[in-house]
């Protein structure tokens, strides 16, 4: 396949992985905000709106500047390593891998720019976790598979070229 169109397949991918988690949103908006938790599963699982303007755990409260600032870095930093993945099928797990963490970084980025906060709404009850959603949820589970994907699937010599930026 060629670049061009590889690209454009990842770029579709991305933004509609960013659509599911802002029309997830949208709906916990409409029908959660200012009212009673949904619950799904009572003492377990229910639907509760926040809005967080901090970050994960409500870390950097407040702080939506440097939330972005740190956001934009990391984006721009793993889209950097996602274009010198070499081609292959060897290398898809590691490519989904860094959609799910740009996806999710842009999902709750578009968020802190036209809201000033992000909309949490998944709450787990009986750890009392804190309250989160569908961009978070890509990068919660982006950050394991990677630690997978890197000391379990790929050997040494097939990742060298990540983190590299220079040619010695």
């Amino acid at each position: 396949m060629k670049k061009p169109l590889k690209y454009t397949i990842y770029f579709l991918i991305c933004a509609l992985m960013v659509a599911v988690d802002q029309i997830s949103k949208y709906f916990a908006v409409i029908n959660l905000k200012g009212r009673e938790n949904t619950v799904w599963i009572k003492n377990v699982f229910e639907l509760q709106y926040v809005e967080n303007d901090g970050a994960a755990f409500s870390s950097f409260s407040g702080k939506q500047g440097f939330l972005l600032v740190v956001t934009i870095a990391v984006m721009l930093f793993v889209i950097f390593e996602f274009v010198r993945i070499p081609d292959g099928k060897r290398y898809a797990w590691l490519r989904i891998d860094f959609l799910m963490i740009v996806a999710g970084a842009l999902g709750n980025m578009i968020d802190r720019v036209r809201q000033g906060y992000v909309v949490d709404f998944f709450y787990f009850v009986p750890i009392n976790f804190p309250r989160f959603n569908v961009a978070d949820i890509y990068v919660t589970l982006a950050m394991p598979l990677l630690i997978i994907l890197l000391f379990f699937v790929y050997k040494d010599n097939e990742t060298e070229f990540l983190f590299k930026f220079r040619k010695k």
